[in-house]
């Protein structure tokens, strides 16, 4: 560290840019330091850049915004809200079943949440709608503490925390799927809701730009805990919302300083290192570091020894002040030098125990939350808040590394948090741990709910339904439907012409959004650059050097397409803002979220996770799906798993068609499913980047598309005997394969087919699974039977499966193929070369599909076994070749 050599002039420059703040203000002052800064770098002087303040709070004393409203009725409430939020976990686990909870992480956040809901969270009304609230997931427990002050809930709402299985209970966490009326985002799954929260504000604002929706004053709030900034997706992309000027986000970081397990930044200092990481990224940071009670001693803090204790202090240190007591606090702060330890002679040790830290103080609070709304600078806004963990559970867990898993209290731990919270109960009461609520017409329930009412009403609350859109008819893909003729294309070019047709739609045009992570030209999407813009805050500021191009990129601030970068995560939160936006905004919006597959489910699991929790409604597209159709990038980017991953969410429907006509059914009923009839699931499409002629639409196909499975073609053997006849499954590219091995088994060996069309292997299992269950539960009643079985139980001769996807995929339909039943997958890891090469490899051409045939035959005792080793010596198949999922 430099050393001062001359104090004095060190004085006069201090003593200088004084008073230039005191006479010409805070601006001037900036200024003038920025020419300084300019001048020397200059000439090559290194200056000590910082891109943090000191460990104090951002804004002075005299520029905090005043707080209003009743300060001592407002901690009444809130601690009776700290109070039974508290029994509530208490009561659960005094139950059988360990059903756990969380208080430690609320009991931190209490004043953070209390001086939103009293002054900021704005409910919606007739002018505007709501702010949107990313609550911490940990929290939950509070935020129906409040509820139930309110009257949204009584006791026995209360007494089935964490017991959901009879619908009537109240859910562990954030879940909308659970609670629709009440929870609006998902967020306890660490680090899913700042980047929803941040691609929320950024669809907001679109909408906004594009004139759909008008922003106004709404406002998207996220509460982060410190620990949670570790996860990737919470600071990953807090760029793009300073690069975008959301100035509708403002995130508060709960920051008391432990995880789990135990310190974020033991060592360091995790406010310090979140304020360089937002301030980089061009946020507005407001640190909330310490309480009004601290005021007096920065005051008298004149040669700065308190702050640069404070400065050196790291957070391990910290939680020992609070965990150990104020006299440990006195001798190892603020005995650190003999100017601090003046400061504190006439301070006892309460009053030592009384220094709160800022995110306890609700006038620091206010001024903050006021701060990020009013003086943002039209950048998004950080709120560092600086608590305890534990916050008033005393020696049981205040600041302690064991408080995350806090859940019970002795008698005298209540006694001691009933005392310091003033509830009203008796000691005899205490074992009981009962809830407390004053009268409807009490002071406090009065004032709290006055103060909602102004502030648009009751939160959280969530819209389950919006208005209905009027979907086209199917004639509105009537270019798809009539095929390509003599031309080969892919479904995804088949695809790009029925999202092309959409967003030329007068009624929903404007309101599909197309959103691509920097891939639009790898899916022959670069045409709708001009058509329709893509979206940014600032427009374009420069002319593309394609301009002299038809498909030129063009940037638009009324641009309809979302092009996200190279970012699969933002894409997929900003396509979740968008597929929610019929319950967010009243506004149904149709995405079509368009990816590599394989860097979908698999990259963005968890969110998509949250999607079905959340109840969206939209599409996802796997691009250049498959094991073997992506034929030249290999095992990184080959996906033969998608769909399995996409049968894991219970209320996403899955589909793999081969011709566009199949998926403008798909499309057309999928919009109509979601956008029409208001029903909770989304859809995901796989498409491929193979060429060949795409059919016209046949007749009375359209149910069958929906349901899983269609008879497409029947190839039938003329003249002698009646010939032996197998059934061929086949979805996606791989059908043409079953189509050829269909001709090959009629000209070859004299063998009779019938090709099937599968579109959705999920969906022939849910329904199979359906039916297997209502038939366990309804024994006295006729059987029903799966739609698969229903298909192919009058058909003739065994049955035989190849896809694109591993065999798990097919072979969830075994239970319900009442034949015998061979499947060729894609097991293993994928690899580069042709085509022709990969479906050899792994066992899903034609030819194999021909050999499984009649190995299918045999086993029915159709055919003998020679005739199954004459075909694969004819089409050279290496029965010694090894198996490509040990390769």
């Amino acid at each position: 560290m430099y050393q001062d050599d001359d104090p004095t002039e060190t004085s006069e420059w201090l003593d200088a840019l004084e008073s230039l703040i005191e006479n010409e203000g805070v601006d001037r002052a900036k200024f003038i330091l920025e020419r300084l800064s300019e001048r020397a770098s200059r000439d090559g002087t290194e200056l000590p850049y910082a891109i943090t303040t000191p460990f104090r709070n951002s804004i002075p004393v005299a520029q905090q915004a005043p707080m209003p409203g009743d300060l001592f009725m407002e901690r009444r409430i809130r601690s009776l809200i700290r109070w039974n939020a508290m029994a509530m976990v208490m009561r659960a686990n005094q139950r059988p079943g360990d059903l756990g909870g969380h208080v430690s992480s609320f009991s931190s956040a209490a004043t953070l949440y209390d001086v939103g809901f009293n002054y900021f969270f704005h409910g919606g009304d007739e002018k505007r709608e709501s702010d949107l609230i990313y609550f911490q997931g940990h929290s939950s427990p509070g935020i129906y503490a409040r509820s139930f002050l309110e009257g949204r809930f009584e006791e026995s709402d209360l007494d089935k925390y964490r017991e959901e299985v009879d619908g009537t209970g109240l859910s562990s966490y954030p879940h909308p799927w659970l609670m629709p009326d009440y929870w609006q985002f998902p967020t306890v799954s660490m680090g899913l809701g700042p980047i929803q929260a941040i691609y929320q504000a950024h669809v907001m604002k679109y909408l906004d730009s594009r004139e759909l929706i008008e922003m106004g004053d709404r406002k998207v709030w996220c509460f982060v805990g410190d620990g949670e900034t570790d996860e990737p997706e919470t600071l990953g992309s807090i760029s793009m919302a300073g690069r975008e000027n959301l100035s509708n986000l403002i995130f508060v970081v709960n920051c008391n300083l432990q995880r789990l397990d135990g310190p974020v930044r033991g060592n360091g200092k995790i406010i310090q290192e979140l304020e360089g990481v937002f301030r980089g990224a061009d946020w507005n940071v407001v640190k909330v570091v310490w309480g009004r009670h601290w005021d007096p001693l920065f005051e008298n803090d004149k040669d700065g020894k308190m702050q640069q204790a404070m400065d050196e202090v790291c957070d391990g240190e910290l939680q020992n002040y609070k965990s150990n007591g104020p006299a440990y606090t006195r001798k190892h702060f603020f005995n650190k030098f003999p100017e601090m330890a003046k400061l504190v002679d006439n301070l006892s040790d309460e009053d030592i125990n009384k220094l709160n830290r800022g995110g306890h103080d609700p006038y620091k609070i206010y001024a903050a939350y006021h701060h990020a709304i009013h003086k943002n600078g039209g950048r998004p806004t950080v709120i560092l808040a600086h608590t305890v963990k534990g916050y008033g559970f005393g020696e049981a867990g205040e600041a302690q590394n064991t408080a995350h898993s806090l859940k019970k209290l002795d008698i005298e731990q209540l006694k001691s948090f009933r005392d310091r919270f003033a509830v009203p109960l008796k000691d005899e009461e205490l074992k009981d741990v009962p809830y407390y609520r004053p009268a409807p017409d009490s002071p406090e329930i009065v004032y709290m709910n006055k103060r909602r009412q102004e502030l648009g009403g009751f939160y959280p609350k969530r819209r389950k339904d919006s208005q209905p859109l009027q979907v086209p008819e199917l004639d509105i893909f009537k270019a798809v439907l009539e095929g390509s003729g003599d031309r080969k294309i892919s479904t995804t070019m088949a695809f790009v012409r029925l999202l092309t047709a959409l967003t030329k739609d007068k009624r929903i045009g404007k309101r599909v959004v197309p959103i691509v992570p920097d891939e639009a030209r790898t899916f022959g999407m670069e045409g709708m650059f001009r058509q329709l813009g893509i979206y940014t805050a600032e427009g374009q500021k420069y002319v593309p050097e394609d301009r002299d191009q038809i498909m030129y990129y063009r940037e638009d601030k009324k641009g309809q397409i979302l092009e996200e970068g190279i970012n699969e995560a933002g894409s997929m939160a900003a396509w979740m803002a968008a597929a929610t936006s019929y319950s967010t905004n009243n506004f149904p919006l149709i995405p079509f979220y368009i990816f590599y597959s394989m860097f979908g489910f698999q990259r963005v699991g968890d969110l998509a996770w949250a999607s079905g929790d959340m109840q969206a409604r939209g599409f996802l597209v796997g691009g250049t799906a498959g094991r073997t159709t992506l034929n030249g990038e290999g095992l990184q980017h080959q996906d033969g798993h998608s769909h399995v991953l996409a049968n894991t969410i219970p209320n996403c429907k899955a589909y793999d068609p081969a011709y566009g006509y199949e998926m403008a059914v798909v499309l057309r009923h999928g919009m109509k499913e979601m956008f029409e009839d208001n029903q909770n699931v989304f859809y995901y499409l796989t498409i491929e980047n193979e060429n060949y002629e795409q059919p016209a639409m046949p007749k009375d196909c359209e149910d069958g598309i929906i349901k899983g499975m269609y008879k497409i073609e029947s190839v039938e053997v003329k003249g002698g005997k009646k010939a032996s006849r197998v059934q061929l499954l086949g979805a996606g590219a791989i059908l043409n394969e079953v189509l050829a091995a269909a001709q090959m088994l009629k000209d070859d060996w004299g063998v009779a087919s019938d090709v099937w069309s599968v579109t959705s292997y999920n969906e022939l299992a849910r329904d199979g699974q359906h039916i297997e269950r209502w038939n366990r539960l309804h024994p006295d009643d006729k059987p029903k039977k799966a739609y698969v079985t229903q298909c192919l139980e009058k058909q003739t001769g065994p049955v035989v499966s190849s896809t694109d996807y591993i065999k798990l995929h097919s072979e969830q339909l075994r239970a319900f193929i009442p034949k015998t039943y061979l499947t060729l997958g894609t097991d293993g890891f994928g690899r580069s070369d042709t085509r022709e090469k990969l479906r050899s490899f792994f066992e899903v051409d034609r030819y194999h599909v021909a050999v499984s045939a009649l190995s299918a035959l045999a086993q029915d005792g159709e055919v003998k076994n020679d005739v199954v080793l004459d075909a694969m010596r004819k089409y050279g198949i290496d029965r010694n070749k090894t198996n490509p999922v040990l390769s």
